[in-house]
């Protein structure tokens, strides 16, 4: 017993760990890649300095600070940057990381890239409408699809059903 208790311990502080990395800028977004693109100053002017830094700098919230961390409503979770919808509120599952978990999204919502900083191998995840950074996929999900977007809350809105 107390080894499956370590177990499981040692598997949630490598998942906080692993959502919860520090990020570093990268080059901007604004390549006319997306659909919306905004000049950086247009982004500063939209968002708080905190939703700037996560969304545009791909930086992360604490750990169990955001608003939808335990988020119980039915409805659609959308892009804060640009109200692309993203992910629906039956696919959220508690995960115990301190981010809100989605094991599914909405098909063609999201793009995903591979992120090696760190020396870890994941795959970021981001609005396939702005290119906001939302937060990272992991294979350690439930089923149906065995996966967990682990998200941060500043990158989220919700529109209630």
């Amino acid at each position: 017993m107390k080894n499956i208790s370590l177990f499981v311990l040692l598997n949630v502080l490598i998942s906080i760990v692993a959502c919860g990395q520090a990020e570093k800028p990268k080059e901007s977004k604004t390549d006319n890649k997306f659909e919306i693109v905004k000049t950086e100053d247009e982004w500063k002017a939209q968002l708080s300095s905190i939703e700037y830094d996560v969304l545009r700098n791909e930086g992360t919230e604490r750990a169990f600070s955001g608003k939808y961390v335990d988020w119980k409503l039915q409805g659609t979770f959308i892009c804060n940057a640009c109200k692309n919808p993203l992910f629906k509120s039956k696919t959220k599952f508690k995960s115990g990381t301190g981010w809100p978990s989605f094991y599914d999204y909405i098909k063609g919502s999201l793009t995903e890239q591979s992120d090696t900083k760190y020396g870890w191998n994941r795959l970021e995840v981001e609005c396939g409408r702005c290119g906001s950074h939302l937060g990272h996929v992991f294979d350690d999900g439930p089923n149906p699809t065995g996966l967990r977007y682990c998200i941060n809350s500043v990158s989220l809105d919700f529109i209630e059903e």
